[in-house]
């Protein structure tokens, strides 16, 4: 039986499919240290004690049904109340929506936002927008980035691309680079958007900009910027994406959420509701209850964070050092997120066995198979195979993991002809 075009024509998440090849090799008995999904072993990173505990009693007092389609009330104000307290936000509880992770709120926002042929803007590399805009059959307008400005967009990359645009798609600490916007790239960014929605007719759909700020609570040194902050005139073209999974280490937990103007958080409420991607109850009450635990949440954030800073740390200098040694290879300083953006230029080069490495996907598998280390190529976010940056991913390795993949790096390299 024939599919819809859709479902013949949908690409699966390419991180996923070189995670499951790495997998396959694993349980042939290969140790690969993995740096490709943005995942923590739980292990070497569990998520806090006191929400831990706070869902399994949740569990016991059986919160167990339904929760309500937008969340629980209770979450959405402590959410209102932490976005006030960590970032100067503002929203009323009516202005957030609670969702299984933050994936249904970005996938909301397109369907609620995007028509099919409507114009959405994203940067090169990044992660997903081209699977939501195919999906939706938006039109793509995809603005490449570069190393010198850390693979985050200019305003002057973006201009030429707003007129008649839909969603702009934004991303800080950015997946897959681990980089961060300055105060004033972003603001130049903003008084564009400001500047195109004041020049379209009344009736026409504005530009929105969805902000991904999943990471912002997990920065190094460097201060994190949004859009509503920075110009107040956006708040009613801003919609946000949020939640514990990266910053409290529960991927698994499934508490994301959005926020944003009230008439399309309700939109998006009556999509997620629909999709049934509501975050499970016990969860969502424990997790209204461990916000409100500000000295526990913020010693557990110094402490993760503090870690997660030294492994990419490590893994930077351990690049560097190959970069002095006379290596083709870089990495960019981290600043947040749990990514490290590092280069690999070795295309055009034999391997022992005579085999000629023609794209980063040959580079990543070389490594792979002779370093037994895993990365992810830009390609996975919409670059060419022909770029030779990759994303390097630490949640799920230990310092000494890092400390040990530098000399096998060095040696598989080396061998290179």
């Amino acid at each position: 039986m024939s599919v819809s075009v859709l479902a013949q024509t949908l690409k699966g998440s390419e991180i996923i499919k070189i995670g499951n090849e790495i997998n396959e090799l694993k349980r042939q008995g290969q140790q690969i240290a993995n740096l490709t999904i943005g995942d923590f072993d739980p292990n070497i990173y569990p998520i806090p004690s006191e929400l831990r505990d706070g869902i399994i009693a949740a569990y016991q007092d059986n919160q167990t049904n339904y929760p309500p389609a937008d969340g629980m009330l209770d979450l959405r104000k402590q959410v209102s109340a932490f976005l006030a307290e960590e970032h100067g936000i503002q929203v009323t509880a009516n202005e957030v929506l609670i969702s299984s992770g933050s994936r249904p709120i970005i996938y909301s926002i397109f369907l609620a936002l995007v028509d099919k042929g409507d114009k959405v803007i994203y940067p090169l590399p990044s992660w997903n927008n081209n699977h939501y805009c195919h999906i939706t059959g938006a039109e793509e307008i995809q603005v490449p980035t570069t190393a010198e400005n850390n693979f985050l967009p200019k305003a002057a990359d973006i201009a030429p691309h707003l007129k008649g645009a839909t969603l702009l798609c934004l991303c800080s600490p950015q997946n897959p680079t681990g980089t961060m916007f300055e105060k004033a790239d972003l603001e130049e960014i903003c008084d564009l958007v400001i500047a195109e929605n004041a020049s379209r007719q009344p009736g026409e759909k504005p530009l929105y900009i969805m902000y991904d700020q999943i990471y912002a609570m997990l920065t190094f040194g460097k201060q994190h910027v949004d859009p509503v902050t920075l110009r107040p005139e956006l708040k009613d073209y801003t919609v946000y994406i949020d939640g514990v999974s990266k910053c409290l280490a529960a991927t698994g937990v499934r508490v994301g959420w959005g926020f944003g103007p009230e008439n399309v958080i309700s939109k998006m409420r009556s999509i997620v509701g629909h999709m049934g991607a509501w975050a499970p109850k016990a969860e969502q009450v424990a997790t209204a209850k461990y916000l409100q635990q500000d000295e526990a949440v913020h010693g557990y954030l110094k402490n993760f964070s503090g870690r997660i800073q030294e492994v990419l740390s490590t893994l930077y200098q351990g690049f560097q050092q190959l970069k002095a040694e006379g290596f083709a290879v870089d990495a960019i300083e981290p600043m947040g997120a749990i990514y490290l953006t590092v280069k690999a230029d070795y295309i055009g080069k034999t391997t022992p066995e005579g085999e000629v490495l023609n794209s980063s996907a040959d580079i990543n598998f070389y490594l792979i198979k002779t370093a037994k280390v895993a990365l992810v190529p830009f390609s996975a976010f919409g670059t060419g195979d022909d770029v030779t940056w990759f994303r390097a991913s630490v949640g799920t390795s230990t310092l000494e993991d890092i400390q040990a993949m530098i000399p096998r790096i060095r040696e598989a390299l080396s061998q290179l002809k």
